[in-house]
């Protein structure tokens, strides 16, 4: 993990001396590196983009104000905390928070390693979960009001003839916007498009009977 360039990389030595050079490329100069001891990280925050750089090891306590503001933005962004003087209820908010790892100086080279690609592993996950997803909003956003109508009814279990009866159209309708929808949608089977429409909570939850 090496910063951008020699600046950054002294930086990031004084604050993790016990990173070794080697330690400290493993995982090259895209993997993003954050790490501060006051609340000047966050202008630090804006030098590496989300989407190439997930990982920011972090030093305590000023991190815990960041990481609530990354929560409150709905930032998905994997965090390692690092610290020389952290206690019990300091790693189990943060760990609670949803931190990768809570290190404490001195650590292992390979403690820091592994919590690297845990976080890089879990941001891969979720970059391609949001990929998939603004996939799926844009096919379903290039539907006709009746498809995405019919979409929503099959996703809710109900057959054609009940979906025909229920809006006023034969039933030999129903099917065509239903099969133009699957084409629109690349979905290849009745229960993928549900699957599709669950990820898109486009379904609304049946009122509950008393």
């Amino acid at each position: 993990m090496m910063p951008y360039n020699r600046e950054q990389q002294g930086w990031l030595r004084q604050s993790l001396p016990c990173w070794s050079s080697t330690t400290i490329r493993t995982f090259g100069p895209r993997s993003g590196v954050c790490c501060d001891r006051s609340a000047s990280m966050f202008s630090y925050l804006r030098l590496f983009p989300t989407s190439s750089n997930p990982i920011r090891p972090m030093v305590p306590p000023a991190c815990l104000d960041l990481q609530r503001e990354l929560a409150r933005a709905k930032k998905e962004l994997p965090i390692i905390f690092i610290t020389g003087h952290g206690d019990i209820p300091m790693s189990v908010q943060a760990m609670k928070g949803g931190a990768i790892e809570f290190l404490t100086k001195p650590f292992r080279d390979q403690d820091l390693l592994d919590a690297i690609q845990v976080g890089l592993s879990r941001h891969r996950a979720w970059r391609e979960n949001e990929e998939y997803l603004a996939g799926l909003r844009e096919r379903f956003a290039s539907l006709s009001p009746r498809e995405r109508e019919i979409v929503i009814q099959v996703s809710r279990g109900r057959l054609s003839k009940q979906i025909a009866h229920d809006i006023g159209i034969a039933e030999a309708t129903v099917k065509v916007h239903r099969s133009r929808a699957m084409q629109k949608m690349k979905a290849h089977s009745l229960p993928e498009l549900g699957r599709m429409a669950d990820k898109l909570k486009i379904v609304p939850e049946e009122p509950q009977r008393s």
